[in-house]
């Protein structure tokens, strides 16, 4: 089926109410993210993000109906909703449509080009590279699937998702827009899953931007040339006067960027450190530094070039993302290949250079649309370097495990007692997809990675990340790995938390147990959970303190706190608290201590005190209290906020 295209004829006049200057202005105003959202989506990626966020600038700005009187412009049909009723919004809606899809067409040599096909006037950023924050795995993914897509098709899976508009509306607001086959651009917009709820995330949001430099080697030889010409002569002349050599214009700094040998080296692919394939068994260290260099293309030096090319400097088409903490600039020097393979849809390359894992994607068929990753892995152990993301589609992921993994099995954290079903991994340590709960909108399901060798069985979890974490349990100062039963009905209830960390740089989660508490009333016996995540960069680390009640699938978050010690190792005690309500309608704070407190007292809007770590005192419904804890030396705990 042959791609649905803009038409060249007239716009349709459908029937609808007028839109005067005045309502389309304030339409504008209004509506003016969400319109610029949607024609960044529709116009082609091709123009990389850079100049699709200024045209989609450009196209809502300069939406304004061309007379100035009702009547002189083209009515369009209101479609549902509240935000849609208003005639002045469809109308400045279908003017960015129709510029955005025009921005697609090919230049014609016997014709002029339409002012979207041309680069914007205004806005206009000098010396900046303007572009959306980066999102997770699934945005990308989704960026590269709307990327395969026609311009109108593209849009008809905007107005779908974005707009939420029924297929008729669509069909009509295309028609408006000047598509000649509507109904092709929807079936072709069936092909891409219905991820709508991404449409909203900050990837495809132009007016919350991050600012970047251009090539600055480029534009300084711009500025160099423009220059050399009225200074040859001179330079020249003075050269002549010169009695036998003399000093370069540099004095003695080295040669630029592009001549100097560490850089050249590094963008070299003959140059790129390989582990042989034993290297781990024999090493002292177990971490990425030992990893052999797997996968078929390990000899394609035209594939690690682009890489790292691209790595060195990103164009604007590049999807580039990096964990919290995680430079993502240029190699310092020679880097190591871990992996160049493919996988999927897509050629993968994955390097080391001893602070971060860079993971390079390229479609199979071409190199646009092409994606960067970056993720902080200093000072990986034995757990935190024992299997790396390779790929990510449709919500599946797969990873390349360690050479020293002897097995792997997928366990599904909500269902402790079941077993853990096995994973099947090529000769090259690559796994086979298994449904990712790092983008997942519920929590029926949360599977994890399990991973055997010779010492011990390791659980990681997928935070949408490269380097998956690690989930222990126990006390901050001697977490176990979770493999009995106890830990794992405790994470069966915490794993539906883990969102709250999900794409902070988190290397490990513990979760500890540090309280059982009999509730008031004969109600049963709750579990007091701290969880913390400590991230690869040290600082950002989360802390959870839960109130997993009898009877309840997860737990409840009674506090959280950043960067606080509270349930690690420098500091192993907290202090929480709750206002629960017995199935008998009474209301109570019920709050426990780790095992270092030896008293409790609540102040404010109830008043109470116990001896130990556990208190319970009646409440009224709504009540609010401050929480102290207490050591035995007297020392204040104050609770987890």
């Amino acid at each position: 089926m042959s791609s649905p295209d803009v038409a060249t004829r007239p716009e349709p006049n459908p029937v609808g109410p007028a839109v005067d200057l005045e309502q389309a202005e304030a339409a504008i105003v209004e509506h003016y993210p969400r319109l610029v959202r949607i024609g960044y989506l529709v116009l082609p990626p091709s123009l990389g993000r850079n100049r699709r966020v200024l045209t989609a600038h450009s196209l809502t700005q300069r939406a304004l109906p061309r007379g100035r009187t009702p009547g002189e412009v083209t009515a369009v049909p209101a479609p549902r909703g509240q935000r849609q009723a208003d005639p002045g919004y469809a109308y400045v809606r279908m003017r960015v449509l129709r510029s955005a899809l025009e921005a697609g067409l090919p230049l014609q040599r016997k014709a002029w080009p339409k002012r979207a096909q041309l680069p914007p006037l205004l806005p206009q950023v000098w010396g900046l590279r303007l572009f959306p924050r980066s999102g997770g795995a699934d945005e990308l993914a989704l960026d590269q699937r709307l990327s395969a897509l026609s311009g109108p098709a593209r849009a008809a899976y905007v107005l779908r998702g974005l707009e939420r508009l029924p297929d008729a509306d669509v069909r009509k607001v295309l028609e408006a827009a000047g598509v000649e086959d509507p109904h092709a651009a929807l079936a072709e917009a069936d092909g891409v899953e219905a991820m709508y709820a991404l449409l909203d995330s900050p990837e495809f949001d132009p007016c919350s931007l991050q600012a970047r430099p251009p090539d600055l080697m480029r534009r300084r030889q711009h500025a160099k040339a423009a220059l050399a010409a009225a200074a040859a002569a001179l330079v020249c002349g003075a050269l002549l006067g010169l009695p036998g050599d003399g000093w370069g214009p540099d004095g003695a700094a080295a040669p630029a960027y592009a001549k100097n040998p560490a850089a050249e080296a590094a963008l070299d692919p003959g140059q790129l450190a390989k582990a042989g394939p034993q290297d781990w068994r024999r090493s002292a260290r177990t971490d990425f530094s030992v990893w052999p260099a797997r996968g078929a293309l390990t000899g394609d030096q035209e594939l690690l070039r682009r890489a790292l090319a691209v790595w060195a400097r990103p164009g604007e088409s590049v999807q580039v993302s990096a964990t919290p903490g995680t430079p993502a600039g240029a190699p310092p020097g020679p880097a190591r290949l871990l992996y160049a393979g493919e996988v999927d849809q897509a050629r993968v390359v994955l390097l080391y250079d001893g602070l971060r894992i860079v993971r390079y994607a390229e479609p199979k068929e071409g190199t646009s649309g092409a994606a960067l990753d970056f993720a902080r892995v200093d000072g990986a152990d034995p757990a935190g370097s024992g299997a790396l993301v390779v790929g990510r589609t449709d919500g599946n992921v797969r990873y390349l495990t360690a050479p020293w993994v002897q097995g792997a099995t997928v366990r599904d954290l909500l269902k402790p007692d079941a077993e853990p079903v096995a994973l099947h991994r090529s000769a090259d340590g690559v796994t086979d997809p298994f449904a990712s709960p790092a983008q997942a909108r519920d929590c029926r399901t949360w599977k994890a990675l399990e991973l055997r060798d010779t010492a011990t069985t390791r659980l990681m979890a997928d935070l949408g990340e490269l380097a998956p974490a690690h989930l222990t349990a126990g006390r901050p100062e001697a977490p176990r790995e979770v493999t009995g039963g106890p830990a794992r009905a405790s994470w069966a209830r915490t794993a539906c938390l883990l969102p709250a960390v999900r794409a902070h740089g988190v290397r490990s989660v513990n979760s500890w147990a540090y309280a059982n508490q009999r509730l008031p009333e004969a109600n049963g016996t709750a579990t007091w959970v701290c969880t913390r995540a400590e991230t690869w960069q040290g600082s950002g680390s989360r802390v959870l303190a839960q109130f997993q009640a009898p009877g309840k699938a997860t737990g409840a978050i009674a506090a959280k706190a950043q960067d606080s010690p509270a349930c690690g190792v420098r500091d192993p005690r907290v202090v929480a608290g709750v206002l629960w309500k017995s199935r008998g309608g009474n209301w109570y704070v019920v709050a426990a201590g780790s095992r270092q407190i030896t008293s409790l007292a609540t102040s404010g809007g109830v008043q109470g005190k116990a001896t130990g770590n556990l208190l319970a005192v009646r409440a009224k419904k709504g009540a609010r209290a401050e929480l102290t804890g207490r050591l035995g030396d007297g020392a204040r705990v104050d609770a987890l906020h």
